[in-house]
């Protein structure tokens, strides 16, 4: 029948609105949900992304990420497929490298992390090839480079990049504007997004039109968003409405309810919109911290602050009782022990010279925050955080375990 050219798959009768996937939350602050997608659902999606960014037979994909996320699945695999383009899996994340100059992608996706190590491995060959008049500041070299050098240093590190590179398309948690401008300096788009497993998963994203190096983007096409209830400075829950929205928690009918009220899905992140409708996010409601006046603490603000510096390999921020009424912010690095190390002339550092070294960079953070966000006390890491599929970090469980003692 194949031989002959059988086509009795285009007879197929398909309800766009019954359930036909099930994907998991990531399980970032809690247990992990059953999301019940249709097929209308990840089409819309798919169709308002390639509205936006472009897709064709000369697109090839380097699959990084986990497919059974809604992140891999629609916009490194379903969406490449309906543009006409390949894609190719990688062997594991110590492969990357190999896998990159092997497939010579020309898309990626990644999170931020994948991005900032990459940006580390340039600037360390750039700094060892360049006079160090250009290299002084990492995020301005391309400024100072002349025309001539300029092309040169991009040719090098694309090839460094397999050669074809165009775009990185970057979710899951936010990333440095600085770090997105630089990549444009090198001549490759950096587009962050915004979007959760219940979205299928793209609300907004930066794309080939309109960018904004700091926002999460625009809306896509068919998607509509809003801030409920914002605050004196405009931040509030973002909640969104669109045929991309899913259909509810498999047999979770209490937590449906909770988020699908009068057609709007209420995911639980809070932002802003700024005038030309690009999007913010300040964080997590789940994760914000509120003192005793009323003042509201984003820990994603201040684990920003604190991952910016190269001594720290991650943090995460919590706020527990000072046992005065009232709430006071901690934190937990995990600790750079290559970096601390030359930042001490390369001495192996002791727990007692980490803890000396992270507490100026505790104090250095305290100096960008207003007093009621000054971390109060910080714990050094021995291991890095228990982390999801998704490479994020859980806040619960064991990560914040002590916190409850």
């Amino acid at each position: 029948m194949i031989s002959n050219g059988n086509k009795d798959f285009e007879q197929i009768k398909i309800d766009p609105n019954e359930m036909k996937i099930l994907l998991f939350t990531s399980g970032t602050t809690g247990n992990s949900k059953a999301v019940m997608l249709s097929h209308k659902n990840i089409c819309a999606n798919i169709n308002s992304v390639a509205k936006v960014v472009k897709v064709d037979n000369s697109t090839s994909v380097l699959s990084i990420l986990p497919i059974h996320h809604t992140y891999e699945c629609t916009l490194g695999f379903l969406l490449v497929l309906y543009g006409g383009g390949n894609i190719a899996y990688c062997d594991g994340l110590r492969y990357i490298s190999q896998n990159i100059q092997e497939y010579k992608p020309t898309f990626i996706l990644c999170v931020p992390l994948l991005l900032e190590n990459v940006y580390k491995k340039i600037i360390k060959s750039l700094k060892s090839s360049l006079n160090k008049k250009y290299t002084e500041n990492e995020n301005k070299i391309m400024e100072k480079l002349p025309f001539f050098m300029k092309m040169i240093v991009k040719k090098k590190i694309k090839k460094s990049l397999g050669g074809r590179i165009k775009t990185f398309i970057v979710g899951a948690a936010a990333i440095k504007p600085e770090l997105v401008e630089s990549y444009f300096s090198f001549g490759i788009k950096v587009l962050q997004g915004y979007g959760l497993t219940e979205c299928s998963p793209l609300v907004a994203g930066n794309n080939d039109f309109y960018y904004k190096a700091a926002s999460c983007g625009m809306p896509i096409p068919g998607v509509t968003y809003k801030i409920d209830n914002p605050n004196e400075k405009g931040i509030g829950e973002i909640i969104v409405k669109g045929e991309n929205v899913m259909l509810g928690y498999y047999e979770d009918e209490e937590n449906t309810k909770k988020v699908l009220k009068d057609g709007w899905f209420h995911t639980g992140d809070l932002g802003y919109i700024d005038e030309d409708e690009f999007l913010y996010i300040s964080g997590r409601s789940k994760n914000m911290i509120l003192t005793k006046n009323g003042e509201n603490i984003y820990p994603e603000e201040i684990e920003q602050i604190l991952n910016d510096n190269e001594l720290i390999t991650e943090s995460l921020v919590t706020g527990t009782s000072n046992g005065k009424d009232d709430i006071q912010v901690n934190a937990k690095i995990f600790p750079n022990i290559e970096e601390i190390k030359k930042f001490l002339g390369d001495k192996i550092p002791s727990k007692e010279d980490i803890t000396r070294v992270l507490s100026d960079v505790v104090k250095k953070a305290n100096q960008k925050l207003p007093n009621f966000k000054h971390i109060k006390s910080f714990k050094v890491m021995d291991e890095d955080f228990e982390r999801t599929t998704t490479n994020k970090i859980k806040r619960y469980g064991k990560n914040i375990e002590d916190e409850k003692k």
